[in-house]
């Protein structure tokens, strides 16, 4: 296909008139004429006001050739590999491990904050909570992040064996809840347990994640 017959198919299809072409190109409708049916060859400087009234590259005007158009989404995804199970276990393994060292100092902040520092108890417990929640954003970000991989009947077994070891101490430290809040009346302070019961939890859940990582060094 040679250019003449190109310009005259692209004006077709964005269906424009040669003299709306012409009145674009700042030419005589004569010269769109003329170009399409190949008497004359566009100068120069119209080769890009043609590729952008066409909306193609000067390339495919000059030979013909369509290039191919790759998104750039589709090239990122392309490049990027996908990380692997062992991999996306350590990461969890390190963001977790990160949370659990978090939650410990916020459950040591609360612990001094208010008997020792004196602090008002409103402003160590917002301070308390802020902690907490950074740490639990932290988590939750991750597995959110993840990719979503079919689990094995090993890791599906140690999440049964993690829910049953949470359940327990959950029920302990309910029950601790309870002992400590009637006999002292702090319950100021007591909910503190339920907190010390996520970072077990999660300490759990760590331990299984360092362990799973070994057998696969």
């Amino acid at each position: 296909m040679n250019i003449g017959e190109k310009l005259y198919e692209l004006r077709k299809e964005k269906n424009l008139s040669q003299e709306e072409v012409a009145d674009k190109l700042n030419v005589t409708r004569q010269t769109i004429s003329k170009w399409e049916t190949n008497q004359t060859t566009p100068d120069f400087d119209k080769i890009i006001p043609i590729c952008e009234l066409y909306e193609i590259s000067s390339n495919e005007l000059l030979t013909g050739k369509k290039e191919e158009k790759i998104s750039q989404e589709a090239e990122e995804k392309k490049e990027k590999k996908e990380p692997t199970r062992e991999e996306i276990r350590k990461k969890n393994a390190q963001v977790v491990s990160t949370a659990v060292f978090i939650y410990i100092i916020a459950v040591a902040f609360i612990m001094v904050a208010i008997p020792v520092l004196r602090m008002n108890p409103i402003v160590a417990t917002a301070i308390f909570l802020c902690i907490i929640a950074y740490a639990t954003a932290k988590i939750i970000k991750n597995y959110m992040s993840n990719p979503k991989i079919e689990k094995s009947e090993e890791e599906k077994k140690e999440e049964r064996i993690i829910k049953q070891i949470n359940g327990i101490v959950g029920t302990i430290c309910t029950i601790i809840y309870f002992i400590i809040s009637f006999a002292t009346m702090a319950w100021y302070i007591t909910w503190v347990i339920f907190i010390i019961d996520g970072l077990i939890c999660e300490v759990v859940k760590l331990f299984f994640m360092l362990n799973a990582n070994e057998k696969n060094i």
